[in-house]
């Protein structure tokens, strides 16, 4: 291997594209405060008014793998500008939407660039900063985009609606994706795995992307129809078998989507289970909590967004308290501690009481979330990129991405199951839904417990020593 001289552009570039995963980020979670005026305005029905935020998720989910092979092979900076004017574009017809089934069909168009975007980011990053002290820096500064994405994304939304209309929570990724594509060319150095030939294992991509978008179809309809439904039943049984047709092409093809010897590095695997979990428990705590001060507290779109802000700005602040003890202590005891603050954090929720207020019954809860968020995001993007070689870098960040996303999906599927069902049980009154939230505040818990206990068994000190990175090719 050879090393690389620093690329005196590399925080430019760092910032260009965190600003492009920071919007994907945020379109998580940007509409839920939001969705009540899409609903009026076009004419939803309550059943239909979730697929704007699954078919985004659907999408994303289900094809970052292939977005992460693809930066691989095709230039992580090409890649990363096509996913950029994708979405961008998609965003434009979100705003302009005025059917359901045009807004529905266009939030999947922007999760296929979020797709796109987010692991030929991530690889750009990993790839630009050598692995080490700097990198970690620089991982700091990413997973503070990421954990505080879908906070900012709750407060962003709140604002929008109230003061511009449901439109503009799209139409303000329009002028930040133009921004990013204009000067990725400048500040964004083309990196790419050089072979003779390039193989793509379309085969395995199909099966891989068929296996995450069903389980994720799935688990999201699971709540409305029941999880003992034939239907739930059949659709799972279909992901699964998807998903061994997936394995057994991959252990045939030459140029596998996912070659298996990467889940050799066991704290390459530990961090994908533990991302996993991590996104259950973040993503579902956000939706959860909107329901919580919304139906419950009686708050507004934009006062719930505000009290999400809350946990944002702690994320920032702590996002740097994080890397540096990173770089100090190492990966595993923060990633530890992050995991606990979450983990108390949940248990303080699953206490909310009826008659709840911001201050002695959110605050704590928030501040926890948001230091948790700092704490666990940043070393576990450090680990899922441990001892990865350069070539790799892009299937590393789709496999982190992917983790988190189908753990969000499958978290909010599961929290939304255990409350819908112990409100069916009699008529619904605040009492009522306290008690489905409070259930459900206790599944999360048992996920950020898993993810400690992950932690603490799959996480290796010995292969976290860094490496030499490879230098990318010039542009």
């Amino acid at each position: 291997m050879t090393l690389a001289a620093p690329d005196p552009r590399r925080w430019f570039a760092l910032a260009v594209v965190g600003a492009a995963f920071f919007m994907t980020i945020l379109d998580v979670s940007i509409v839920n405060v939001a969705l009540p005026s899409i609903g009026t305005h076009l004419h939803f029905s309550a059943e239909n008014l979730q697929w704007v935020v699954t078919a985004y998720a659907l999408a994303y989910g289900g094809f970052l793998l292939l977005g992460g092979r693809a930066a691989d092979l095709l230039g992580r900076r090409r890649v990363f500008m096509s996913g950029v004017a994708l979405f961008s574009l998609a965003s434009l017809l979100c705003g302009l939407a005025t059917t359901d089934s045009v807004l529905i069909g266009a939030r999947a168009l922007q999760g296929l660039g979020a797709a796109i975007i987010s692991p030929a980011a991530l690889s750009i990053v990993s790839t630009t900063f050598s692995e080490g002290a700097e990198r970690n820096k620089a991982l700091g500064i990413w997973g503070a985009l990421g954990g505080s994405g879908g906070a900012t994304g709750a407060f962003l939304g709140g604002f929008l609606t109230k003061y511009a209309g449901w439109e503009w929570i799209f139409f303000v990724n329009v002028p930040v994706g133009a921004a990013v594509f204009a000067l990725a060319p400048r500040f964004v150095r083309e990196s790419r795995l050089e072979r003779a030939r390039r193989r793509y294992d379309p085969l395995g991509a199909v099966a891989i992307t068929g296996a995450l978008a069903l389980l994720v179809y799935t688990v999201s309809r699971a709540p409305f129809v029941g999880w003992g439904a034939l239907r739930t039943i059949v659709l799972l049984v279909a992901s699964g078998v998807l998903a061994l047709a997936f394995v057994a092409v991959e252990g045939r093809v030459r140029e596998p989507l996912v070659p298996f010897r990467i889940f050799r590095v066991r704290t390459v695997t530990g961090a994908n289970v533990v991302g996993f979990l991590l996104g259950a428990t973040i993503f579902s705590s956000f939706f959860v909590l909107t329901l919580y001060v919304q139906d419950v507290l009686r708050y507004s779109a934009l006062e719930a967004g505000v009290t999400f802000f809350v946990t944002g700005v702690t994320v920032v602040l702590a996002a740097g308290t994080a890397q540096a003890l990173v770089t100090r202590v190492g990966v595993k005891p923060i990633l530890a501690s992050g995991l606990a603050l979450l983990l108390g954090a949940m248990i303080w929720y699953s206490q909310i009481p009826v008659d709840g207020s911001f201050g002695p019954n959110l605050l704590p809860g928030y501040l926890m979330v948001g230091a948790g968020i700092a704490f666990a995001y940043v070393p576990v993007t450090i680990a899922a990129l441990a001892g990865v070689e350069q070539d790799e870098a892009g299937l590393a960040s789709g496999m982190i991405n992917t983790a988190q996303q189908m753990g969000g999906a499958v978290g909010v599927a599961l929290a939304s199951t255990v409350f819908v069902t112990h409100i069916g049980r009699g008529p619904v009154t605040p009492q009522l839904l306290t008690d489905g939230y409070a259930l459900s505040f206790w599944l999360l818990a048992g996920f950020a417990a898993a993810a400690l206990l992950a932690t603490l068994t799959l996480v290796r000190r010995e292969e976290l020593v860094a490496v030499p990175a490879v230098a990318p090719t010039g542009g």
